[in-house]
């Protein structure tokens, strides 16, 4: 397979952690937290990852209920990565995000929202 690089979302409502992985490393690194309230700041700053970082591959955390069932903030992930897909062209992958914000606060994260990313992203890297 070929060596990717891939952009993560910890999707929010107020709040979307990011986090850049590679797929030969199968690691990836917390980038920083985005807080726009307005849909078009956050989409121009996703838009300033995606050109520096250049990613073959964009994931976006699930967020699910802990038996696995779909709740809100389901529907509003799917929507955003529909989003993410029509508007950069890029794949889109779901990833179940289940617990990862608590991982990432039990590890002592600073930011929490991108060290979940981090850990979207080095799942989605541990499927592949």
């Amino acid at each position: 397979m070929p060596d990717i690089t891939v952009l993560g979302f910890d999707w929010g409502r107020r709040r979307i952690g990011t986090a850049v992985g590679n797929s030969l490393t199968r690691t990836a690194t917390p980038l920083r937290t985005l807080r726009a309230d307005r849909n078009d700041l956050k989409f121009d700053a996703i838009a300033a990852l995606i050109q520096e970082w250049q990613p073959q591959q964009l994931v976006v955390g699930l967020p699910l209920h802990p038996d696995g069932a779909a709740h809100d903030n389901t529907a509003h992930a799917r929507r955003f990565a529909r989003q993410l897909e029509g508007r950069f062209r890029l794949p889109v992958a779901l990833v179940d995000e289940r617990y990862t914000s608590v991982a990432a606060g039990d590890d002592g994260a600073e930011d929490v929202d991108s060290a979940a990313a981090q850990l979207i992203v080095e799942q989605y890297l541990q499927q592949r």
